[in-house]
Parts: C-alpha cells; sequence; structure tokens
C-alpha cells in the first residue's frame, strides 16, 4: 500500500470512529440509570431488559444532544413532585414544550426497542 492510501484509510476509519463518539456522548453513570430506571418500570427477563432498555438509550442518544436529555428527563421527575413544590413545574407553561417531546422521544425509543405493549 502506498503512503497516500494508507494516510487516506486511516484518515476515513478516525473520522467514522468519531461520528460513533458524538452521537453517544452520554456519561456511562447516566447511561446506567437510565436503563435502571426502564428496567424498573418494564418488569420483565433480565437479559432482555438490559438489551431493550440499553436499545432505548442508544435510540434517544441518537435524537438529541445529552444537555438537551438532562433538561426534559429533569422536567419529566420535577414533575412529579407532590405538593406546591411541584406546582412550579406543572404549572410552568413554558416547560410543556419539552416536556411533551420528552414523552413523544419515549414512547418512539421504547417501540423501536420493543419495550412495553406493541
Amino acid at each position: 500500500m502506498t503512503t497516500i492510501t494508507r494516510s487516506t484509510l486511516l484518515a476515513c476509519v478516525l473520522l467514522a470512529a468519531a461520528g460513533l463518539t458524538r452521537a453517544n456522548d452520554f456519561p456511562t453513570v447516566d447511561r446506567v440509570l437510565y436503563v435502571h430506571e426502564c428496567m424498573r418500570n418494564h418488569p420483565g427477563p433480565h437479559f432482555e431488559m438490559v438489551n431493550k432498555c440499553s436499545c432505548a438509550l442508544d435510540r434517544l442518544a441518537d435524537e438529541v444532544k445529552y444537555e438537551d436529555y438532562v433538561s426534559m428527563s429533569t422536567i419529566a421527575n420535577a414533575i412529579s413532585i407532590g405538593g406546591e413544590r411541584g406546582n412550579d413545574f406543572r404549572d410552568n407553561e413554558t416547560l410543556k414544550p419539552q416536556l411533551q417531546r420528552w414523552r413523544g422521544l419515549q414512547a418512539k425509543v421504547q417501540k423501536a426497542c420493543f419495550i412495553g405493549p406493541q
């Protein structure tokens, strides 16, 4: 192989690898927490649900940036706070589009990974 061919091949491999890492830039801790929560919400055979919930997170990571994920998941968790403290989130009209997007994305990735009723 010539030096130019090797260099070109190496550049292509590096670019492909860089694209994969950008698409899934979620920290490991957040990945584990998402999969555990998914498995808690969708009981089933352990190995099967680990794979399905991991699939869902991978699909989600393809759809949104990590910062957007944090924002949307925080809103979704905050609206479940009971009492007056939760009212600030439930009654805030500016948060509702992000909450709707979160719920839509969850439905989309769960369907794509065969989680829940099909």
